[in-house]
């Protein structure tokens, strides 16, 4: 609003406002002024009793000071004609001393005024009555109360600052109080109800009231700001105080203890901006603005400092707020265990305990409703002296316990003497304490011995049932060098390691003797083992020796002095000694028990000397055989050398192949005379190893016969099977694929017809793991051959169907069976007779009938099949159709190539036919296909797959849904 100009008639000495009035005036009297919405209107004036010297105004009345006294008065009461005797009133009256009042002050309430004898008066107008009397030690010379009047601050003749509460009559000195100050003023702001300032000529003071805290109502010094020169503080509001100049007008300035919690935007501060806002937050309470400038830090530090600040002004659920952010789950946890405290004491108490002012919330609790938490606490920061001055007082009870803790903590701190004597103050001698006794006894026991009392504290141990005792007294006297009573009481509680140490150490050997079945300490045994030892009683030591495991010292006992190698040698065995072997081996070689020196060598890692002696005594193949998986390619070298020099080819290059050096390996291999298998083999496992192309050459052009790569040797083709097993050996699986063709073929023109259906199978099998695409010819070759071999399954389960068609396959083939030709066309003759396939049987035996095979027919088949050609008979059934498995065209049963697409199909493992695709399975163990329904037939009397010969169950069978891995068995593979 703009100011106000209001015409007076005399230049006024004081003036006074009130909510609707104005008063002004000079010597004696006064002129009031109506200050309402129809603008100003003077009501009247008035003379008092004295020169006037200061007035205050309310709504409805002016108090005015005059020569040490105030009167009190209605504004408007005497132009409205009242008589009411609450219009007028003279302070102090005649029933009051004879005090002088030196200043006053009117809120909505109360009229307060201070006097030169100290006294302080609070005069409730609504009841025209005094509320309230208070005397200070020294005259009042200023006043400031609040807004409310509940809060007063007042300068006394000292010129020293107070704030005084009228509720409870507590006055709280000011800090950093100035003896110059000229005045006060509260804050306005409902937010910051405890702020307000004091001034003098060149500064401005804030303080913080707070009512509640951990140490009561404070008082505490926030900062301060700079005054302008001439100016006076009139108004303070949210921390902006509003000043009148020399001139009279009016201006304001933010306090400097506010001025960061005016900022707009936090994002524009700097860090130490932010650490003095949260600063100047916490300094006034302002937690909301603090928890702000936290957020924007994100340091713990600062979340510690909040926290704390707002327990130390008891706000609880702001500071489990602020832990909670901070995730101390501690105090969190305790403070919401004491929120609810309605004790301000004694919830204070807790506060100061948790803030570690320990003093404080001692005082506080001993001043709540729960004293003996001032002892809890004592008891719990283990600060035992203070324990017990509050035991006595409060809690005597508690005495022992406090005393037997106490006795505890200086029995670890070394004081045995002051220890021992809480211990026995512990003792209750009560039956529901019986475990607390027990542990003060066993104290007592403890600091007799360490006190010298020995007889005293062992007496004590012994007659008390805990073993720990006994081990904690013994292990007392121990360190005293009281070897028997330490003994004794070791020995007494069952520790029968250290009684037997201690015993030994005390030289009795006898008691050592007696505890030995308890003992488990190996050191205690090989202590005992040495001590009869050295007495000559060999057997016990051996036996003291073996109960602390200490082999090499048993072995070398049952050697030396009992004369007992098989026990040696059997330790050595089992514990694989590395010293006892070779104290073993020195054993054997005094014995010229050369083959078990060197053995006993080995195992005791002692290599050279065991070479060194199968050298010397033509020994290099059993040390060859000794020495197994863990020599080092040197020492196969060495024994390779060795054989070398002996001519011992075989020898000599298997060690060579050991050691890693293939290429003399492989010379002497080829050297062996003869068809050698084993010396081939090795030389096929050198070159697959090797890899190396020339080594490789050399290899097959021995296996070959030739001899212009090789070492002088014999020249002849070695069996194809060599060449096949180092094609597998180089992983150059075409080659071994042709040349197991070519293995099959042999195999087959001699008739081995299994043996050529397992070298295609294991071929086969192998190329379809390495993804490479099997030749057409081992495939047709293997199913042929297949088709043979399920004739004898079929004819033997009396199925002649099935048998005749897989012999009219293989007849049709009978070139690939040289070696039985006439058998096999007699069989195919004889099944198709019996199966009913009298066209098919004519056939084959007219083919039978011809000049180079008629002769060879097996002379009781003859006659018979005479008479089929003689009398044919041309009925037969037509072969049944089923599905192909490509295109659904339908195809006689064993018929392998579909007219229709030109696949070839493949075949069921079972009967031989082609598969069909609803009813499909695979051998869980070759992985070749079937028909489900054949082949769970064929298990009811079978147990072993066709093809791979593996035993199957037939619970593991499971069809095959997806068929496309049988039908595309090339896809993925390698041309």
């Amino acid at each position: 609003d703009q100011p106000l100009t209001i015409p007076i008639d005399v230049e006024p000495t004081f003036i006074g406002i009130g909510p609707f009035h104005l008063a002004c005036g000079m010597n004696n009297r006064a002129w009031f002024y109506l200050l309402g919405d129809a603008g100003i209107e003077r009501l009247k004036d008035r003379e008092y009793l004295g020169t006037v010297n200061h007035i205050c105004l309310n709504a409805d009345y002016a108090a005015v000071g005059f020569e040490g006294k105030v009167q009190l008065h209605m504004i408007e009461g005497e132009t409205a004609g009242t008589t009411d005797e609450r219009e007028t009133r003279l302070f102090p009256d005649s029933s009051q001393d004879d005090s002088r009042i030196t200043c006053h002050d009117l809120t909505n309430d109360f009229l307060i005024y201070g006097s030169d004898n100290g006294g302080i008066t609070y005069f409730y107008v609504e009841d025209w009555n005094f509320v309230n009397e208070f005397r200070h030690v020294v005259g009042i010379r200023r006043i400031f109360p609040d807004l409310g009047g509940t809060r007063l601050v007042f300068i006394d003749d000292k010129s020293d600052g107070f704030v005084y509460n009228p509720v409870n009559d507590q006055v709280i000195e000011i800090p950093q109080f100035s003896s110059t100050t000229k005045g006060a003023l509260w804050e306005n702001w409902s937010g910051d109800k405890g702020v307000f300032i004091t001034y003098d000529e060149e500064k401005i003071y804030t303080y913080l009231y707070c009512r509640e805290s951990t140490k009561g109502p404070i008082v505490e010094y926030v900062g301060e700001s700079k005054l302008p020169y001439g100016m006076v503080p009139i108004m303070l509001y949210n921390g902006e105080i509003t000043l009148q100049t020399q001139s009279g007008r009016i201006q304001t300035q933010i306090l400097d203890t506010h001025t960061a919690l005016y900022t707009e935007s936090l994002e524009d501060m700097t860090v130490e901006e932010v650490k003095n806002g949260l600063k100047q937050g916490i300094a006034i309470r302002r937690f909301k603005e603090a928890w702000s400038f936290c957020e924007k830090l994100n340091d713990m530090v600062a979340w510690i400092e909040l926290g704390r600040s707002a327990m130390q002004a008891i706000e609880i659920d702001y500071a489990i707020r602020v832990y909670r952010e901070i995730a101390d789950v501690g105090m969190v946890t305790s403070l919401q265990q004491v929120k609810h405290l309605e004790d301000k004491n004694l919830l204070s108490g807790y506060v100061a305990m948790f803030l570690s002012e320990f003093n404080l919330a001692q005082d506080l609790f001993l001043a709540s409703s729960k004293p003996l938490a001032a002892l809890e606490m004592r008891r719990d920061l283990l600060h035992w002296d203070s324990a017990l001055q509050l035991a006595k007082a409060l809690a005597p009870e508690q005495i022992p316990y406090i005393s037997r803790e106490y006795a505890q903590q200086l029995e670890f701190t070394g004081d045995y003497m002051t220890a021992l004597s809480h211990y026995e103050k512990g003792v209750t001698r009560e039956e529901k304490d019986r475990e607390h006794d027990e542990v003060c006894a066993a104290g007592i026991a403890r600091m007799s011995i360490r006190m010298g009392d020995i007889r005293r504290g062992v007496s004590m141990a012994m007659k008390m049932p805990s073993r720990i005792l006994k081990k904690e007294c013994a292990g007392i006297l121990e360190g005293m060098k009281q070897w028997t009573e330490a003994a004794t009481l070791y020995e007494q509680g069952g520790y029968y390691d250290k009684a037997a140490s201690v015993y030994i150490r005390g030289k009795n050997w006898a008691k050592v003797g007696d505890l030995l079945s308890h003992i488990t300490s190996p050191k205690i045994h090989i202590q005992y083992a040495k001590a009869k030892e050295a007495d000559g009683r060999y057997k016990e030591a051996a036996e003291a020796y073996r109960s602390a495991k200490d082999w090499d010292n048993v072995i070398r006992i049952n050697l030396d002095y009992l004369q007992n190698p098989e026990e040696a040698v059997k330790i050595v065995r089992d514990t694989h000694s590395i010293e006892g072997a070779k104290m073993v081996a020195k054993f054997f070689q005094r014995l010229n028990d050369y083959s078990s020196a060197i053995q006993f060598l080995v195992i005791s890692k002692c290599n050279d000397e065991a070479f060194q002696l199968a050298q010397a005594h033509n020994q290099m193949e059993t040390y060859a055989d000794i020495i197994g998986p863990d020599a080092t390619p040197e020492d196969y070298q060495s024994i390779a050398l060795f054989f070398e020099n002996e001519k011992n080819h075989f020898m000599a290059g298997k060690f060579f192949l050991l050691s890693g050096q293939y290429s003399r390996a492989l010379k002497h291999f080829v050297k062996c005379s003869g068809e050698d298998g084993q010396a081939i083999e090795l030389a096929i496992e050198t070159v697959g190893r090797a890899n190396d192309e020339s080594l490789t050459r050399m290899l097959i052009d021995f296996l070959m016969g030739e001899t212009d790569n090789v070492p002088k040797t014999d020249n002849v083709p070695k069996d194809a099977k060599y060449l096949f097993r180092l094609y597998m050996a180089l992983k150059q699986y075409r080659e071994a694929g042709r040349t197991a063709i070519i293995i099959a073929r042999e195999e087959q023109n001699a008739g081995n017809y299994r043996n050529a259906h397992d070298v295609l199978f294991s071929m086969y099998k192998e190329l379809m793991q390495q993804k490479i695409k099997i030749p057409s010819e081992m495939s047709t070759n293997l199913m042929i051959l297949h088709s043979y071999i399920l004739v004898k399954i079929h004819v033997k389960r009396g199925d002649h169907v099935k048998g005749a068609r897989m012999l009219i396959r293989v007849a049709n083939n009978i070139s690939k069976f040289p070696s039985h030709i006439v058998p096999i066309l007699t069989s195919t003759v004889i099944e198709c007779h019996r199966a009913g396939l009298k066209n098919s049987s004519f056939s084959y035996a007219a083919m039978l009938m011809r000049p180079e095979y008629r002769n060879n027919i097996d002379l009781k088949y003859k006659k018979k099949i005479e008479m089929i050609v003689r009398k044919p008979d041309k009925t037969e059934e037509e072969e049944a159709l089923t599905s192909c498995p490509y295109c659904s065209f339908q195809l006689p049963e064993t018929a392998l190539m579909c007219p229709e697409c030109k696949n070839n199909l493949p075949y069921c493992i079972v009967t031989g036919r082609h598969i069909v695709n609803d009813d499909l399975t695979a051998c869980p163990k070759c992985d070749f296909p079937a028909i489900f329904s054949e082949f769970i037939k064929l298990l009811e009397t079978e147990e072993n797959c066709p093809m791979c010969s593996e035993k199957i169950i037939k619970e593991n069978l499971q069809k095959v849904t997806d068929i496309n891995k049988y039908l595309h068995p090339e896809e993925g593979t390698i041309e």
